[in-house]
């Protein structure tokens, strides 16, 4: 099986620089594929993204050097089940709030005896290799997102769930459940202490501390606090930016 070059990054001690994709474009996943981001995520959570967009997207994010991955709308085993076959290499779940729902995640991306994944896996032996049903409990990446005041609570009982890699945190509905404002560069004293903790508790587990940013500075900001995966800002979000920038400075040029 093709190694998860993600993992593999991590194990040796350094850090993946993931690119978001929320626009429906198998040219916009391959492109952001070959910018030098480790991983490239396919939301289907609140990108404009279903099924078969993801299922192209995640053929193209193949022919890069980045690793593909893929977040979910929700803890759902059959769409779970069917990305993976597709050839996610990672995926990660939002709204994970106790071990309950963590062992439910794990155990549909996991083949027995560690879960209950369903055996078919069609695109992903192109990609991985036809032994990769032999090998996929070990490479294939699996983040809980914790982002709610409850998850945070559990977060020793996640953490112990067998199979799981990691912890994703989500500042932006973390925020929201702890009364502040949502953001992905959080200001505020409760909510930045809490994914101090998620975090410190993550890494003393050997498992992967993840979260979402705003973009590089605070990207390095987390990796500063310990996390090993950093999400930037979503293609979306840079085209906006990258097109207001091109209007203002063709129609409001500095004063000569």
């Amino acid at each position: 099986m093709r190694p998860n070059a993600a993992k593999a990054l991590v194990a040796g001690g350094g850090r993946i620089l993931n690119a978001w994709c929320s626009i429906p474009s198998a040219y916009v996943a391959e492109a952001l594929g070959h910018q030098g981001f480790d991983t490239v995520t396919i939301d289907l959570q609140h990108g404009a993204i279903d099924y078969m967009a993801a299922f192209h997207m995640l053929q193209a994010v193949s022919a890069t050097p980045a690793t593909p991955f893929a977040r979910v709308p929700w803890n759902e085993p059959g769409l779970l089940m069917k990305l993976l076959d597709a050839g996610a290499y990672g995926l990660i779940c939002p709204m994970i709030n106790s071990k309950r729902d963590c062992e439910a995640f794990v155990g549909a991306c996991r083949y027995p005896p560690v879960g209950w994944r369903s055996f078919g896996p069609n695109r992903v032996v192109q990609y991985a290799g036809a032994d990769y049903w032999q090998n996929a409990n070990r490479e294939v990446m699996l983040l809980a997102q914790v982002e709610t005041a409850q998850a945070v609570a559990h977060i020793d009982e996640i953490l112990a769930a067998p199979g799981l890699d990691g912890i994703y945190v989500g500042p932006g509905d973390l925020s929201l459940s702890m009364g502040a404002l949502p953001t992905m560069a959080p200001s505020d004293a409760s909510v930045l202490a809490a994914m101090h903790l998620v975090c410190q508790k993550t890494r003393a587990r050997g498992l992967i501390a993840a979260v979402h940013t705003d973009g590089p500075a605070t990207t390095l900001t987390r990796y500063n606090e310990g996390f090993q995966f950093c999400s930037v800002q979503t293609d979306m979000r840079m085209l906006i930016n990258a097109a207001k920038a091109t209007v203002a400075a063709v129609k409001m040029p500095p004063a000569q």
